[in-house]
């Protein structure tokens, strides 16, 4: 065989490999990228190139089961907050509270939207406390479908807390989704408060069984807004007082902005503070607030920098261990 033919064959066989094995890189590189960083624990990964969500987006007519949130009611004390550090630069705080279970940082790199970071409490995959082996791990490759909280690389940050109910929206012309859902869509496809409401208004959400949430979106800018479903209805509240903006665990569509403080201590705390310094706390005040309003079960506290891509993390109320990431 001629020196020609057999670079030829050689060629042949390597593009075929090539074919084989470009399908599997992604989810590998993914899983190698697997790492525990935490005895909460607390586990990170980059989940490359992934393309399960859109897919799911996609080949739906009318439904889309993408996550579940149990409909249990442990004990509720979420908080997030919008604000503005001294620099005028955008912070989200979040406090995020549940039973205790492992959690992930993850990093989102899909083929098309922007990069992202979230945190994914992880026993709705399977996970335990225990340190999954390497086949165990793959179910992590699904854990972009259930962001419990987030920031992407355009400066929007987004976070919920459960509530006492709530309504989809019910629209034959768009495609239903679950609760977790609209957090990765906006996470991936919006810059802006503005455009995450564009897409919003696009699919109903499915809180049948579900625990019932709203949400609170906030972006570089300085906008942010609330969003609750109530009676079949998206209600998007703004914020009262321009610059910050708290959501804990009641509806602030069925109560007077007045009534707000006295419906929840956290979310009277939140505002109080954040309304005696005009909106603005550094860093370390903002964890300091997230520290004031937590409670047993808080299962981590987030602060999002929204300009900066960076974010400070606590996990199980750890407040002398702040664990510093970034996005970018």
């Amino acid at each position: 065989m001629s020196s020609k033919r057999k670079l030829i064959l050689w060629l042949l066989a390597a593009l075929c490999l090539m074919i084989i094995a470009v399908p599997l890189w992604n989810p590998a590189r993914s899983l190698l990228s697997f790492r525990k960083v935490d005895d909460h624990p607390l586990y990170t990964m980059h989940l490359y190139n992934n393309d399960s969500f859109a897919r799911y987006i996609e080949d739906s007519e009318t439904t889309v089961q993408i996550s579940t949130l149990p409909q249990t009611t442990p004990a509720w004390a979420c908080t997030v907050f919008n604000a503005a550090e001294p620099d005028g630069a955008r912070i989200l705080g979040r406090n995020f509270d549940w039973n205790h279970s492992p959690a992930m940082l993850l990093f989102n790199h899909p083929k098309e939207g922007y990069d992202s970071v979230a945190m994914v409490d992880i026993s709705y995959l399977g996970f335990d406390l225990e340190n999954p082996s390497f086949l165990e791990r793959t179910q992590a490759l699904d854990a972009g479908h259930i962001p419990f909280d987030g920031m992407n690389e355009a400066g929007l940050a987004v976070g919920m807390n459960a509530i006492s109910h709530a309504e989809a929206m019910l629209d034959s012309g768009n495609p239903t989704i679950d609760t977790l859902a609209p957090i990765r869509l906006i996470l991936d496809q919006a810059a802006t408060v503005e455009e995450a409401l564009l897409i919003l208004r696009n699919y109903n959400i499915n809180f049948e069984g579900q625990t019932p949430i709203h949400y609170l979106i906030a972006d570089a800018s300085g906008e942010s807004v609330i969003i609750e479903y109530i009676n079949n209805e998206m209600r998007i509240l703004k914020p009262k007082n321009p610059g910050w903006q708290v959501s804990t665990n009641f509806l602030l569509s069925e109560r007077s902005p007045e009534q707000w403080p006295l419906a929840c201590s956290r979310y009277r705390h939140a505002a109080e503070t954040l309304g005696g310094n005009d909106g603005r706390l550094d860093a370390d005040a903002a964890m300091s607030l997230l520290e004031g309003v937590s409670q047993g079960s808080t299962r981590w506290s987030i602060l999002y920098h929204m300009q900066s891509g960076k974010f400070d993390l606590v996990m199980g109320r750890d407040y002398a261990d702040i664990l510093h990431f970034e996005l970018r």
